[in-house]
């Protein structure tokens, strides 16, 4: 997660994280990024069950109860674990959590814990009512997924009239004194709606907007004829950045974030080397307590049925279940050789990823993508847009056969490439 607001406009320094020591029970939310020890924020998808249909949904919910979800017992000794543990937030997810009856008993629980509650939700289901029990359940912060405006969102999302329901949750929750924000998967079917997005983010008063790159998990795996190439990748990252700024400049401070492409995170360094020179060496520190992509270090998720992960698009990938072992033993466990990996993979990755010098502040991007791409967990990720001279690999070099093990898409091919494996795999 790359706050580009508070970095690019200089609101977030070093001396911030400082003044805490950097330490994950002393930081506030916005700092918990750049923590030295790295605890894990849990993702739990506490249900698969949801009201909607969304193409890129990586949990391939259904309207349908699934056999076996954590029962509210085992939920609070999850949470119990956690607390112990030290995970600083808890963030409950779905399906649609809110379709999950005990919501409202398991979040005052981890809240009574000292654990920071987020809610994510598709935002149909918020009436005044149900605002007003999320306040009251202690949740510091509301998510809701909006796709564009709303014919692109209730196409995207399987359901005339999801927008409007979505948009009235946002204000319900807004008017409850909730902070609230929008998230936003970008892909070829909505990627034109940014500017509106954005003026919505202004226009309703809503606080954040989370940005995210498409992953390729669940139904989101099929979406990849649809994901953005390169030059838009490109274009669209430009945009989210020029209008932080803009907004900024006219005293208008919303908290911008992108999410799951972490080639942002050199792109922003880039651009700061152009246009604030001054700054770099802040910038860089910071990106480099970020650490790029955190999956098995500082990302976590537990799925409905009480399997770990890595982090909450890898369900294909199980690190063991929490109703046998405790979250914190499995989680510290690095006999599992893809954990082990994880918490150090520099020296294990493949191809570009292997030569970039970014790999402080990258991390190797998301892996998830890189095994569905081309069904090797080490590979390069498909999705960077970044160019060879970028990255500091040059024609003829070792470097360069290296980064030619692997051969990403480059413009107007990724669509191509995804469209002839699923015809292979038909």
């Amino acid at each position: 997660m790359l706050s580009v607001s508070r970095i690019l406009n200089g609101t977030v320094t070093p001396g911030d994280a400082l003044r805490y020591g950097r330490q994950t029970s002393k930081v506030p939310a916005h700092l918990l990024h750049y923590s030295v020890d790295k605890k894990p924020i849990v993702v739990w998808n506490v249900t698969r069950i949801c009201n909607l249909y969304c193409v890129h949904c990586y949990a391939d919910a259904k309207d349908k109860p699934q056999p076996g979800e954590l029962t509210t017992a085992e939920g609070l000794r999850l949470i119990d674990d956690i607390a112990d543990f030290g995970v600083p937030t808890l963030l409950f997810s779905g399906g649609e959590p809110l379709m999950r009856e005990d919501i409202f008993q398991l979040a005052p629980h981890a809240t009574a814990r000292g654990i920071r509650t987020v809610l994510s939700t598709n935002g149909t289901l918020i009436t005044p009512d149900v605002a007003g029990r999320i306040r009251d359940a202690g949740f510091s912060y509301v998510g809701v997924s909006i796709d564009g405006l709303e014919e692109a969102h209730d196409r995207i999302r399987g359901k005339k009239g999801a927008f409007r329901q979505a948009l009235a949750g946002v204000r319900y929750c807004r008017d409850a004194g909730i902070r609230t924000g929008l998230r936003l998967t970008v892909h070829a079917l909505n990627v034109r709606e940014l500017p509106a997005i954005f003026d919505l983010l202004e226009d309703e008063g809503i606080d954040r907007l989370c940005v995210y790159h498409l992953a390729y998990a669940g139904r989101g795996d099929k979406m990849r004829r649809f994901d953005l190439e390169p030059q838009e990748t490109r274009a669209a990252v430009d945009y989210i950045f020029d209008r932080s700024q803009e907004m900024h400049r006219r005293g208008v401070d919303k908290d911008i974030l992108t999410v799951d492409n972490h080639a942002d995170n050199v792109y922003l360094y880039l651009r700061i080397l152009r246009e604030q020179p001054e700054r770099e060496e802040e910038v860089h520190r910071l990106l480099s307590w970020n650490g790029g992509n955190q999956s098995g270090i500082a990302v976590s998720c537990v799925d409905p049925l009480g399997q770990l992960h890595v982090d909450q698009f890898s369900w294909h990938y199980s690190l063991g279940d929490v109703r046998r072992r405790p979250f914190s033993e499995i989680w510290t466990d690095t006999a599992d050789p893809v954990m082990r990996v994880l918490k150090d993979r520099k020296s294990h990755l493949q191809g570009r990823c292997r030569v970039c010098r970014w790999l402080d502040i990258c991390n190797g991007n998301l892996r998830v993508r890189a095994e569905r791409y081309f069904g090797e967990f080490l590979a390069p990720d498909p999705a960077c847009y970044l160019t060879d001279e970028e990255i500091g690999v040059r024609p003829g070099t070792p470097e360069a056969a290296e980064a030619a093990r692997w051969p990403v898409p480059v413009q107007g091919d990724r669509r191509v490439v995804a469209a002839a494996n699923r015809s292979a795999e038909t």
